[in-house]
């Protein structure tokens, strides 16, 4: 049986390039024999942690048991102001180390500017906190703008084999992991 494999976006909407980054992350995932989810949190909003009633919303306990279900994560932010979207922050706010303890993450980040590991490293920060376990592989995509043809692929073929080994790596981890091997 394949490893279950969650595919995560800090921004609002399928078609924004985060999530057109996880769908490929998840597209590939799923050849190599994945089942794969992508969480749309346009469809299906989370409220912000905090919130009047947030504890008992019914999203965040189908969130938060969708999660501990899977064996893997493929997570895409993007950058502003040094760090990761507030929709990605509040998106991690809702797991804990009881739905993704022990299990694998993959990260990836845009950013409208050049490339860097801003995001990827806080990314890093709250996944340890979790107690997950992130692979060394990671894709930053600089100059997000031109980073996608018109069909939704990555234009830089060195962007796509980056892509490719980064989700190899999670795919890999998370069926050893699962299996305790």
């Amino acid at each position: 049986m394949g490893s279950k494999i969650l595919g995560l976006s800090g921004s609002y909407g399928s078609t924004s390039k985060n999530s057109l980054l996880v769908s490929l992350a998840l597209k590939e995932a799923e050849k190599l024999g994945a089942e794969v989810i992508f969480w749309d949190i346009a469809e299906k909003p989370l409220p912000l942690v905090g919130e009047d009633g947030c504890w008992q919303n019914e999203t965040v306990k189908e969130f938060q048991a969708l999660a501990s279900s899977c064996d893997g994560f493929l997570l895409a932010s993007p950058e502003y102001h040094g760090t990761m979207s507030g929709v990605m922050k509040n998106t991690l706010d809702w797991l804990y180390m009881d739905h993704v303890g022990g299990k694998v993450f993959g990260l990836m980040s845009t950013l409208g500017g050049i490339a860097n590991s801003n995001t990827l490293n806080h990314l890093r920060i709250c996944i340890r906190w979790l107690h997950g376990w992130v692979v060394p592989e990671q894709l930053a995509i600089g100059n997000v703008k031109e980073a996608f043809t018109e069909d939704g692929d990555l234009s830089d073929e060195k962007n796509t084999e980056r892509l490719e080994k980064l989700v190899a790596s999670v795919v890999k981890h998370a069926s050893l992991l699962r299996d305790g091997e």
